[in-house]
């Protein structure tokens, strides 16, 4: 199952720093959108929206036609049971064995026992490509990629409708940041959830999207398949894809 999501007029400003201005973004039930742009230009203050950390300015976030903004208590609590997240850096509980992090969801107003719980947490594991024995292992015995694949275990783990990924190759080498595209668009895919990416790596951008869309400015310069990325037409893209210093997109350098 997946879940279709709409952003329309999206704003969010902070003092007088206007963070998003007007972001209009269609993310179709089972497609993966990938959100680029670069440090500083509103793609996390995006995500946190949509999850409801942040209430917007203004604008519109529907959930399969239901309104996001302005939701709160069980409302709230009902349409975040629909998301699955992988944050940036992982972000596993340390007090937690393996186990128990990567069930943490399925814990929430749920009477399951801990054997069920542990044999799903394995089941899950062997999704990412990890073995049975890291269930009881503790996150600081973990590598990087270790790590990262355990909180991709987290987020697949109560099969939600719709998954976000932020920055979910940060930190890795070039190799095995590859796996980790590799397992989440394969998990994905094998899921048929909405999945919706916030990431400067381009690498990742190109093997995970389906979909791409540039963040700058406060607005959504551009979007359209992954396979239009190279031949976008739009300068910030062009710009921001190749890596250039030079460009329309201007980056403060102090002397």
């Amino acid at each position: 199952m997946s879940a279709g999501l709409t952003l329309a007029g999206v704003s969010k400003s902070f003092g007088a720093k206007q963070v998003l201005d007007g972001v209009d973004l269609e993310v179709a039930r089972g497609e993966s959108v990938v959100v680029i742009g670069g440090s500083g230009t509103g793609k996390s203050v995006l995500l946190k929206c949509i999850l409801g950390l942040i209430r917007p300015d203004a604008g519109s976030i529907r959930l399969d036609g239901q309104e996001l903004v302005g939701l709160g208590g069980h409302a709230l609590d009902s349409a975040r049971g629909q998301f699955g997240m992988l944050f940036q850096g992982g972000a596993l509980f340390d007090s937690l064995p393996v186990w128990r992090n990567v069930t943490f969801a399925l814990t929430s107003g749920k009477a399951i026992r801990g054997r069920e719980l542990h044999r799903l947490a394995i089941e899950t594991l062997a999704r990412v490509g990890l073995p049975a024995d890291v269930a009881d292992l503790w996150p600081a015995e973990l590598s990087g990629g270790m790590q990262k694949r355990v909180a991709l275990a987290r987020a697949i783990a109560s099969a939600p409708d719709i998954i976000f990924f932020d920055e979910p190759t940060t930190g890795l080498d070039p190799i095995m940041a590859d796996v980790i595209n590799d397992l989440i668009r394969a998990q994905v895919k094998a899921m048929g959830a909405t999945a919706v990416t916030i990431t400067h790596d381009m690498a990742s951008a190109r093997k995970i999207a389906d979909k791409v869309a540039m963040l700058h400015g406060g607005k959504i310069v551009w979007q359209g398949p992954v396979s239009a990325l190279d031949k976008s037409g739009n300068a910030y893209v062009d710009q921001f894809v190749h890596g250039r210093a030079e460009g329309p997109i201007q980056m403060a350098v102090r002397q």
